[in-house]
């Protein structure tokens, strides 16, 4: 394995590397992923503590996933030029300072702004870890492998969110929520700091090209507002079409600039190989889909089937609680086959968990639902490791950042697409909504499958 360059003395070299920097990069991508699932078990203490409503609480959830999203190319793009660690600091700093503003938040308002704040420190995080993971592991049997420790690692975050968020605010209200984030911070900060060797910054040509990342903002943000809004109550179509409309203008105006741009953040010949344009719509179908379901299951427990909070978060176990085993057997599968046969799989029992929904009704017994969450989140973490891999093989060494940011970027806007949505098809009733974003998410599912088995690499190349 090769070692990155550092200025500080190097550690003697042993038979095998400490696992210290991996645990660090790991512990902050575990962070990032937590706060998308934790704070689903609280929406309902949410909406009754600060009068959240529907509309509020999608952009709770939406506000970070919105902003994690949107600056995830520019992110990756500073990852690329300063260095992977310089970044990845920086991302635990923010990410410390704004989740200490969402527990002290005394308003929907202000919550929202400060999970804002919250997604901008998952952004610079999250690329950043992909970079010093693909720097670690150059071999691409090994880098797979990585990524499925990584993904696994992403799966634990997401099965302890639920569980652990219902067990915070039952003991002690939805604000702890958010303050478990702050010594885990600290720990990370204190094991990159000291186990982290200095990467290299990339080279550094023109400038971090502001005006297109503007657009690409403004784009997914608008795309956002008008899912959102289309379900609440009181506001005219035309708001509505207009933020579509604007949606669509940041695209095209984000493309025009990114063509002409001396330094492209996002260099759009990316897109020419079929295999990580087909694994980035991977990514947003993938995440519509499961994140979309995680965020109206809570609601589905506690308003139909009267669930306490701590009931709740432990009835969403068979969903997340197979996420860490998934994300490591697909990336050793993906490390043996290449990326197809465990994204098919995957995205098949996926498929067919989403729609084992439809069951769901105000005397649904809960058996019936243990094997549809299940398979939702079991093919959901099968399928992410392989989708990585073949992102990060179809991009050249030096944009590793770039094809990082683009394709969490991807999934980010498909759990923003997913709570979006899902949560606006909810307005006309809670479980014809249900039955509604089961039928959609598991036709995305399909759609997906059949893109990877056209255009995803299906064998493994030699390490």
């Amino acid at each position: 394995m090769t070692t990155i360059n550092t200025s500080a003395p190097a550690p003697a070299r042993t038979g095998r590397a400490s696992p210290l920097p991996l645990v660090a990069v790991c512990l902050g991508y575990f962070l990032v992923i937590l706060d998308v699932t934790v704070v689903t078990v609280a929406l309902p203490d949410l909406d009754r503590a600060l009068g959240a409503g529907v509309t509020g609480l999608q952009w709770t959830v939406d506000g970070y996933t919105l902003v994690f999203a949107g600056l995830l190319l520019f992110c990756g793009g500073l990852a690329d030029r300063f260095g992977g660690r310089t970044v990845f600091l920086a991302g635990l700093a923010v990410f410390a300072a704004a989740s200490a503003g969402c527990a002290l938040a005394p308003s929907v308002a202000v919550l929202v702004a400060a999970r804002l704040v919250q997604g901008v420190g998952a952004a610079l995080l999250v690329p950043a870890s992909l970079a010093l993971l693909r720097a670690a592991y150059p071999e691409p049997a090994a880098r797979a492998r990585a990524f499925g420790v990584w993904g696994a690692i992403a799966g634990m975050a997401a099965g302890a969110g639920p569980v652990l968020g219902g067990v915070l605010v039952a003991s002690f209200g939805w604000r702890a929520v958010f303050l478990v984030n702050l010594p885990a911070t600290l720990v990370a900060l204190v094991l990159t700091i000291r186990h982290i060797p200095r990467s290299p910054a990339g080279p550094r040509r023109g400038g971090l090209d502001v005006p297109a990342q503007t657009a690409a903002a403004v784009s997914v943000a608008a795309l956002a507002a008008g899912c959102i809004e289309a379900g609440a109550p009181g506001h005219p179509r035309a708001v509505v079409l207009g933020a579509f409309a604007v949606a669509v203008l940041g695209l095209a105006a984000f493309v025009f600039l990114e063509r002409r741009a001396p330094a492209p953040m996002l260099p759009l010949a990316l897109f020419r190989g079929r295999a990580f344009t087909a694994a980035t719509l991977v990514g947003v179908l993938l995440n519509t889909g499961f994140y979309g379901l995680l965020f109206l299951a809570p609601l589905y427990f506690e308003r139909v089937q009267h669930y306490s909070t701590l009931r709740t978060g432990f009835a969403l176990l068979p969903a997340v609680g197979l996420l860490a085993v998934g994300s490591a057997l697909g990336g050793r599968l993906t490390a043996r086959t290449g990326p197809r046969p465990p994204m098919v799989a995957g995205l098949v029992i996926g498929a067919a968990g989403l729609a084992g929904w439809l069951c769901a009704g105000p005397g649904t017994p809960y058996a019936a639902l243990v094997g549809p969450m299940a398979a939702a989140g079991f093919g959901t973490a099968l399928t992410m490791p392989s989708a990585t891999a073949a992102v990060m093989e179809s991009a050249p060494g030096e944009r590793g950042g770039a094809a990082a940011a683009v394709f969490n970027a991807a999934r980010q806007l498909g759990s923003v697409l997913g709570v979006a949505v899902f949560g606006t098809l909810t307005a006309g009733g809670l479980m014809p909504g249900l039955h509604t974003a089961a039928m959609v998410g598991a036709a995305g599912f399909l759609v997906a499958a059949l893109l990877t088995a056209r255009w995803a690499p299906g064998t493994a190349r030699a390490a």
